[in-house]
């Protein structure tokens, strides 16, 4: 899942407009950041399954970017972080709580979709995981929903402008149509490294763009 974490930031960043939006989607895509660092490290691994051209789904180990316990640690981690570099704001503490929850989020809908592969602890421990992707079409219009959602609840009943509520729309529009053909119609990756990289790239740039777009004028 990439486009529905981008819709729960959204949802979430509408509870506090004096942070750039762009936080709130950084924190919801921290454990997949974390995740294609630590496959590069050798820290976590991805392979690519046997039946990887019908279900598009790879194995992952990743206990210490998604597991349960490593989730909650990173959520508060990174809550711990926003109170710091939020001191002088008077809601420094719901935008930490809400940062936490960003990313908390990831791991509860990526428990969604994933097979049974997150664990709840560290390596070994019990492993959780709905499979909704095995479902391919529910799945993705579950999380085409979340985007719609979280567009709404960002945009509407705000003094947003049209540049930059256009904005949103497009590049949630465009990663959820990537994520849609990533799970359905692409092709194998050609080693996890190449997978990694090309992850961290994609991550990057959707950052760097909600952030940009955070902070345009508004021009209507």
């Amino acid at each position: 899942m990439f486009a529905g974490h981008i819709g729960a930031a959204l949802a979430i960043g509408r509870a506090e407009r004096a942070v750039n939006v762009g936080v709130f989607v950084a924190a919801a895509l921290l454990l997949d950041f974390l995740l294609w660092l630590f496959v590069l490290l050798g820290w976590e691994s991805v392979a690519i399954s046997a039946d990887f051209a019908a279900t598009h789904q790879p194995e992952f180990v990743f206990p210490y970017s998604h597991g349960l316990l490593a989730s909650a640690a990173w959520s508060a981690l990174a809550g711990a972080l926003a109170l710091i570099l939020c001191a002088r704001l008077k809601a420094r503490w719901r935008v930490a709580t809400l940062v936490g929850a960003a990313v908390l989020s990831h791991w509860v809908l990526d428990a969604l979709v994933h097979r049974p592969e997150l664990p709840l602890a560290g390596p070994g421990s019990h492993l959780i995981g709905l499979a909704l992707w095995d479902n391919m079409p529910f799945a993705l219009t579950l999380e085409a929903s979340l985007v719609v959602v979280g567009l709404y609840l960002f945009i509407s009943g705000t003094t947003i402008g049209r540049a930059r509520s256009m904005a949103f729309v497009v590049v949630s529009a465009v990663v959820m149509a990537f994520t849609a053909v990533g799970m359905t119609m692409a092709p194998a990756p050609p080693s996890a490294a190449a997978m990694a990289g090309s992850s961290l790239a994609a991550l990057a740039v959707v950052c760097l763009l909600a952030c940009w777009f955070g902070t345009l004028p508004r021009r209507d």
